[in-house]
């Protein structure tokens, strides 16, 4: 069955409604995949990833030779930029939600923490993953969108 990029099929106009902050972390913490944007070799690079919400911070998996590892062991000061995107968006109806954070993100480096994000998120992939990142969001912004 092809991709249909067409127009959506439910009646009528959308409308896009700001999110505040906190309706915005509520939405992503209700899911558990987005993709992280982050620079590598000074342009933009986006993974898609599962993700824990703990204390308003999101929490990643990654490994030894991920890029994203690399850039966050070797970062002074608060970490490195990165944004957060999840969505529920409905194919048919093109409607939903979508949130983008902005933040610094940092390796985990306390064993508690990181033997507690072992048994909270567990990676989608078959693949060792023995470090976890952490990103503290500085900026929230999330957009629903509905039937006008």
């Amino acid at each position: 069955m092809p991709y249909d990029n067409g127009p959506p099929t439910a009646p009528g106009p959308r409308r896009s409604i700001e999110l505040d902050s906190a309706e915005a972390l509520r939405l992503l913490g209700s899911v558990s995949f987005g993709r992280i944007v982050f620079t590598q070799h000074a342009l933009p690079t986006i993974r898609p990833v599962n993700h824990v919400l703990d204390g308003g911070d999101i929490v990643i998996r990654t490994h030894e030779g991920a890029a994203l590892t690399s850039r966050t062991r070797h970062a002074d000061g608060p970490g490195v930029v990165v944004a957060y995107e999840a969505d529920v968006i409905d194919p048919h109806t093109h409607l939903g939600w979508s949130v983008v954070v902005t933040g610094y993100a940092h390796l985990v480096t306390d064993a508690a923490e990181l033997a507690r994000y072992t048994r909270l998120l567990h990676p989608w992939v078959e693949r060792t993953m023995d470090y976890a990142i952490r990103i503290r969001p500085d900026l929230v912004t999330g957009v629903r969108l509905t039937a006008a």
